[in-house]
């Protein structure tokens, strides 16, 4: 990976922010509100999913007859009181800079909610930082489909094969290698395994890592 990208498109979710951690500490809170069995391991085959499939997958999990729009709503408001105490996780200024420097265009593409990428963007400071957003509702289907990645290239106007794309989350990660981009992948909740590995062009341990690689 010795030449520059073109672009470069971050994941959010335990990519950018420690999100991935208040939602599964929510979720938790919200089972044991709504009296569900629900643990870690549950939580991770949710990571990195749109609402759409994870919806589906809480149907099951609490049965056909469990309310899941209440589960979610309960999910909702936990998150909700714990968003003031979004961290921004390691590297992500120190890179942005790095970017700033060479003159390098990016975008956030995520499956979370706009309003979700203002609120966290605006916590930290970061609106300006970034020269595109696509969120959940600006693409055909969700990761781990390439439609997100290809619409951020698309947005930004630079070729797939052109870009970086950061990722943390195993569908991310499918998504953004699906889409033809070079990946690195920055474990945050998820181990790489070994099928995810031959899709990356790089594991880095953080977004320092990643800064390091612009070097």
């Amino acid at each position: 990976m010795s030449t520059h990208p073109a672009a470069v498109i971050f994941d959010m979710d335990g990519l950018l922010f420690d999100s991935e951690t208040l939602y599964h500490d929510a979720i938790l809170a919200a089972a044991q509100e709504l009296g569900h069995s629900f643990t870690t391991a549950d939580f991770l085959k949710l990571v990195g999913r749109p609402w759409g499939v994870n919806r589906l997958a809480l149907q099951e999990h609490i049965g056909p007859d469990g309310d899941v729009e209440a589960f979610h709503a309960a999910w909702t408001h936990h998150y909700q009181g714990m968003r003031s105490l979004l961290a921004l996780k390691a590297g992500v200024v120190e890179l942005l800079d790095r970017l700033d420097e060479l003159g390098l265009p990016r975008a956030i593409c995520t499956s979370s909610s706009r309003e979700e990428v203002d609120h966290n963007l605006a916590l930290h400071g970061l609106a300006c930082r970034f020269h595109a957003v696509v969120a959940a509702g600006d693409y055909a289907q969700g990761k781990p489909a390439p439609d997100p990645y290809l619409r951020a290239a698309e947005v930004l106007g630079v070729a797939p094969g052109d870009c970086w794309a950061l990722e943390d989350s195993y569908n991310g990660v499918r998504s953004a290698a699906a889409a033809g981009m070079r990946t690195i992948m920055v474990p945050d909740l998820l181990p790489v395994t070994d099928e995810l590995r031959p899709l990356c062009h790089r594991v880095a341990a953080n977004l320092h890592s990643v800064r390091a690689l612009l070097d």
